[in-house]
């Protein structure tokens, strides 16, 4: 038990982050991390000793969370307000750096799911290709290939972003 707890506890954070990017509601993200503990306690017994333990925690929580994706119906949960904003930033951003977060939050909603969470795991949580690809259940030639076409679209999508100025073209500037 000792052990298990020493594997598990430090994965926590990095689970949270995981589940929160791919809800998007901090309760729901919270409850799927309690269910994937859960699971991984309940189920220790099953995973490969000769591995380390964080891809397989992993792969517990993206399938918890791509059956719960799958239930939710395709219109918006509402969020509380108080679940928005500059609280989730360790230091508070600037204007201009403001904008840029909420563009690259923006363009990362809009990657398709397969894109957007080989890109979270292996940029944000930093797993190895070989670790993603057993999270998902994919080759890691389809991990790279995720993985490239992702980053390719976020920087498309963040660099073709208007200037503020251009982004309201019905008004003219006075002088």
């Amino acid at each position: 038990m000792t052990e298990m707890v020493r594997l598990i506890e430090p994965l926590i954070p990095a689970l949270r982050r995981y589940a929160r990017a791919l809800l998007r509601d901090r309760a729901a993200a919270d409850d799927l991390v309690q269910d994937c503990l859960e699971r991984a306690i309940g189920r220790w017994h099953q995973r490969r000793a000769d591995r380390e333990p964080r891809a397989w925690i992993f792969a517990i929580l993206h399938n918890l969370a791509m059956t719960r994706l799958r239930r939710i119906s395709s219109r918006p949960r509402p969020v509380a307000v108080e679940d928005v904003g500059e609280g989730d930033l360790a230091n508070p951003a600037s204007q201009e750096d403001g904008l840029r977060y909420r563009d690259l939050v923006s363009a990362l909603s809009r990657l398709p799911d397969e894109q957007r969470t080989v890109l979270l795991l292996v940029c944000v949580e930093e797993l190895s290709y070989a670790e993603a690809a057993r999270v998902l259940d994919v080759p890691i030639g389809t991990v790279m290939s995720r993985l490239s076409r992702a980053r390719e679209r976020l920087h498309k999508e963040i660099s073709d972003t208007p200037r503020p100025e251009s982004a309201h073209p019905h008004l003219r500037r006075v002088k």
